[in-house]
Protein backbone atom coordinates (compact mmCIF):
# COMPACT_ATOMS: atom_id res chain seq x y z
CA UNK A 1 0.00 0.00 0.00
CA UNK A 2 1.21 3.39 -0.70
CA UNK A 3 2.14 6.14 1.50
CA UNK A 4 -0.94 8.38 0.85
CA UNK A 5 -3.48 5.60 0.50
CA UNK A 6 -2.43 4.51 4.11
CA UNK A 7 -2.21 7.74 5.86
CA UNK A 8 -5.52 8.39 4.42
CA UNK A 9 -7.27 5.23 6.02
CA UNK A 10 -5.28 5.92 9.05
CA UNK A 11 -6.94 9.46 8.86
CA UNK A 12 -10.31 7.66 8.38
CA UNK A 13 -9.83 5.30 10.98
CA UNK A 14 -8.72 7.27 13.86
CA UNK A 15 -11.37 10.36 12.73
CA UNK A 16 -14.41 7.56 12.74
CA UNK A 17 -12.82 6.18 16.07
CA UNK A 18 -12.43 9.39 17.71
CA UNK A 19 -16.31 10.84 16.80
CA UNK A 20 -17.01 6.98 18.59
CA UNK A 21 -16.24 8.63 21.51
CA UNK A 22 -18.75 11.33 21.43
CA UNK A 23 -21.90 9.22 20.29
CA UNK A 24 -21.14 6.01 22.35
CA UNK A 25 -19.40 7.89 25.65
CA UNK A 26 -21.20 5.82 28.37
CA UNK A 27 -20.30 2.44 26.72
CA UNK A 28 -16.64 3.77 26.60
CA UNK A 29 -16.85 5.08 30.39
CA UNK A 30 -17.72 1.52 31.02
CA UNK A 31 -14.50 -0.08 30.28
CA UNK A 32 -12.35 2.58 32.18
CA UNK A 33 -9.87 1.03 34.63
CA UNK A 34 -11.42 2.37 38.05
CA UNK A 35 -8.11 3.81 38.99
CA UNK A 36 -8.28 6.11 36.55
CA UNK A 37 -10.75 9.47 37.26
CA UNK A 38 -12.64 11.52 35.30
CA UNK A 39 -13.89 8.69 33.20
CA UNK A 40 -16.35 10.88 31.01
CA UNK A 41 -13.56 13.88 30.81
CA UNK A 42 -11.14 10.99 29.55
CA UNK A 43 -13.26 9.69 26.55
CA UNK A 44 -14.07 13.09 25.65
CA UNK A 45 -10.60 13.84 25.78
CA UNK A 46 -9.28 10.66 24.09
CA UNK A 47 -11.73 11.89 21.58
CA UNK A 48 -10.68 14.36 20.48
CA UNK A 49 -7.34 13.29 20.13
CA UNK A 50 -8.11 10.66 17.92
CA UNK A 51 -9.88 13.36 15.68
CA UNK A 52 -6.87 15.82 15.62
CA UNK A 53 -4.57 12.99 15.36
CA UNK A 54 -6.41 11.36 12.34
CA UNK A 55 -6.59 14.93 10.60
CA UNK A 56 -3.30 15.50 11.44
CA UNK A 57 -1.87 12.60 9.72
CA UNK A 58 -3.26 14.03 6.19
CA UNK A 59 -1.21 17.41 6.18
CA UNK A 60 2.31 17.15 5.55
CA UNK A 61 3.33 19.65 8.12
CA UNK A 62 1.15 18.14 11.27
CA UNK A 63 2.10 14.33 10.39
CA UNK A 64 4.77 13.67 12.40
CA UNK A 65 2.92 15.59 15.38
CA UNK A 66 -0.18 13.75 14.86
CA UNK A 67 1.80 10.38 14.37
CA UNK A 68 3.55 10.92 17.67
CA UNK A 69 0.65 11.82 19.77
CA UNK A 70 -1.08 8.67 18.20
CA UNK A 71 1.44 6.45 19.10
CA UNK A 72 0.98 8.18 22.78
CA UNK A 73 -2.90 7.75 22.82
CA UNK A 74 -2.41 4.08 21.99
CA UNK A 75 -0.25 4.00 24.71
CA UNK A 76 -2.72 5.48 27.23
CA UNK A 77 -5.89 3.86 26.23
CA UNK A 78 -3.83 0.24 26.72
CA UNK A 79 -4.85 0.23 30.29
CA UNK A 80 -8.74 0.74 29.08
CA UNK A 81 -7.95 -2.22 26.84
CA UNK A 82 -6.72 -4.62 29.41
CA UNK A 83 -9.66 -3.25 31.79
CA UNK A 84 -12.43 -4.30 29.24
CA UNK A 85 -10.71 -7.74 28.70
CA UNK A 86 -10.40 -8.28 32.48
CA UNK A 87 -14.21 -7.39 33.09
CA UNK A 88 -15.31 -9.61 30.37
CA UNK A 89 -12.99 -12.43 32.32
CA UNK A 90 -15.21 -11.92 35.50
CA UNK A 91 -18.26 -12.10 33.94
CA UNK A 92 -18.22 -14.73 32.07
CA UNK A 93 -17.99 -13.54 28.55
CA UNK A 94 -17.80 -16.17 25.47
CA UNK A 95 -14.53 -17.55 24.69
CA UNK A 96 -14.34 -15.98 21.21
CA UNK A 97 -15.26 -12.59 22.74
CA UNK A 98 -11.98 -13.20 25.10
CA UNK A 99 -10.46 -14.15 22.35
CA UNK A 100 -11.26 -11.52 20.29
CA UNK A 101 -9.95 -9.05 23.49
CA UNK A 102 -6.67 -11.15 23.91
CA UNK A 103 -6.10 -10.51 20.26
CA UNK A 104 -6.85 -7.03 20.40
CA UNK A 105 -3.58 -6.19 23.08
CA UNK A 106 -1.29 -7.18 20.41
CA UNK A 107 -3.15 -5.50 17.49
CA UNK A 108 -2.32 -2.06 19.76
CA UNK A 109 0.87 -2.36 19.08
CA UNK A 110 0.99 -3.34 15.14
CA UNK A 111 -1.53 -0.08 15.05
CA UNK A 112 1.57 1.87 16.85
CA UNK A 113 3.66 0.31 14.12
CA UNK A 114 1.36 1.31 11.39
CA UNK A 115 1.27 5.10 12.73
CA UNK A 116 5.03 4.92 12.64
CA UNK A 117 5.58 3.77 9.24
CA UNK A 118 2.81 6.19 7.73
CA UNK A 119 4.13 9.47 9.49
CA UNK A 120 8.02 9.16 9.64
CA UNK A 121 10.28 9.45 7.00
CA UNK A 122 12.77 7.17 6.99
CA UNK A 123 16.55 8.29 6.51
CA UNK A 124 18.37 6.56 4.14
CA UNK A 125 22.53 6.45 3.27
CA UNK A 126 23.16 6.61 -0.61
CA UNK A 127 25.97 4.04 -1.11
CA UNK A 128 29.01 5.90 -2.82
CA UNK A 129 32.10 4.77 -4.64
CA UNK A 130 35.13 4.01 -1.92
CA UNK A 131 37.32 5.50 -4.83
CA UNK A 132 35.84 8.83 -4.66
CA UNK A 133 37.03 8.94 -0.74
CA UNK A 134 33.37 11.35 0.09
CA UNK A 135 31.47 10.84 3.06
CA UNK A 136 27.75 8.71 2.22
CA UNK A 137 25.04 11.40 2.02
CA UNK A 138 21.67 11.17 4.52
CA UNK A 139 18.78 12.20 2.75
CA UNK A 140 15.38 11.78 3.29
CA UNK A 141 13.60 8.93 1.05
CA UNK A 142 10.73 10.10 -0.94
CA UNK A 143 9.23 6.51 -1.53
CA UNK A 144 6.35 5.51 0.35
CA UNK A 145 6.63 8.14 3.09
CA UNK A 146 6.51 11.73 0.52
CA UNK A 147 4.04 13.86 0.37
Amino acid sequence: MNGKVSRRLLGMFFVSAGVLHFVFTPDYMKIMPPWLPWHQGLVLVSGVGEIAGGLGVLWHLTRRWAGDGLIALCLAVLPANVQMLLDAQVAGASAIWLALLWLRLPLQFLLIGWIWRATHRRVVETKVDPALDVAPVRRESPSRFSR
